[in-house]
Formats: structure tokens, sequence, C-alpha cells
């Protein structure tokens, strides 16, 4: 295992096109990162983080026109794509293709797609295969004593403990000052719908529609 700075992100790229997991950092928290269309390497984040296997890693994309080339993006889902990309938001996209969608089946069908901004951003834009990223901690119902996923390099070394995962590379961002989720819009039908809240305030999800939105 390699601890890099953001700076030596080709390596990450590289190890991602091995079929190999990293760790890069986000402004909400750590995330671990595979090819999504590598059913072994995506699969391993599952079992590791004990995530159920109906619970879509995120698809993240390289650019506006790649997302397009795979996915069908309504008027709404437009809208929020080009107001809030790159950023802490996540759509529910329907796939374009039924093949593709087979192919990806661990960011799932309709596909949890972003564009990020940062070292996630980046390591997708740089990777000749498509990234698939969660949050870098153990699933389940949160306890008092559950610190939630990793803000530090400390906590990423305690995840993957945990989690008995070989990771090839950690992309050393240091404390990831947000920690909180990104916003996920279920745009699998023509009106968007509010699914989970976070950094992006449903505020601005109503303001950029110019229709009230309510979580669903």
């Amino acid at each position: 295992m390699r601890i890099v700075r953001p700076a030596e992100l080709d390596s990450a790229a590289r190890a991602i096109e091995a079929g190999e997991l990293v760790i890069v950092p986000t402004a909400r928290w750590y995330m671990i990162c595979a090819d999504a269309s590598n059913t072994d390497a995506s699969g391993s984040i599952f079992k590791g983080k004990r995530r159920p296997s109906g619970k879509s890693l995120a698809y993240v994309a390289p650019s506006l026109a790649v997302c397009e080339k795979h996915f069908q993006l309504g008027a709404e889902a437009r809208k929020l794509a080009e107001t809030f990309w790159p950023g802490d938001l996540a759509l529910l996209l329907p796939w374009r293709n039924p093949e593709d969608a087979a192919q990806h089946a661990a960011v799932g069908s309709p596909a949890l797609t972003t564009i990020a901004p940062g070292v996630l951003g980046e390591l997708a834009a740089r990777a000749k295969v498509p990234v698939a990223a969660t949050t870098a901690n153990i699933s389940g119902d949160a306890g008092p004593d559950d610190l939630g996923p990793a803000v530090t390099l400390d906590e990423v070394h305690v995840f993957l403990a945990a989690s008995g995962l070989t990771v090839s590379v950690i992309v050393d961002g240091g404390v990831c000052p947000a920690a909180n989720h990104m916003t996920i819009v279920d745009c699998f039908t023509p009106e968007a719908k509010l699914v989970r809240t976070g950094l992006v305030h449903q505020r601005a999800v109503t303001a950029a529609l110019g229709r009230e939105v309510r979580a669903s």
C-alpha cells in the first residue's frame, strides 16, 4: 500500500485500471474506489463494508459529455447537473443501454451518478475505466460510538483493519472538513424527487428547478 499526495494521483488511476482499490479524500470524507465495470473489484467493496448488494456505489463520471453518452438526462436532471456539477449532488439516472447497466451492476439501475469536485473528480478524469466510489466505513445503523465515514488517515486505517480490504493507494488529503453526505435526487422519472438531503440544500434544489421539491 502506498500513501501519496494529490499531485501523485496518476498512481491511483493506474491502480484502478489494474483492478485494485484506492482511497481518496473529498471535502466530505474519504472514499474507497474501484473500477465500476470490474465485478470482482467492486464486489470486494460490498463484502468488506458489509454493504447490502442493493445499496449501490456511486458512478463518478469524468464529464457531462460522458454522462450523457451513458445515461438519459431529462430536462430537470439536466438543470441540476448544469447547476451543481461538479459538486456534492448525485442523480439517479436511467441507463441508455441495458448492456451498460448489466456491465456496471455495482452502481445500480438507475445508476447513482455524480461529477465530483477535487481529487475524486480528477481520479475519474484520469482513469481509463469508469470509477465507482463509496464512503470508507463499515455499513450499518449508526450507533452512538460509530464515527461514521473516515475523515482522517488514522480513521482510514481503522476502517481497513475492520473491513479486511487490501488497498493499493491512499491519497492523503489531510482532514476532510464537511463530514456530510451528498444530496441524492431521483431523476428516473421526468419530475425529480429528493431522496436524501446533504451538502446541497433542499432549498438550492428547489431554486434550481423553479418549483418546490420535498424529500420523498
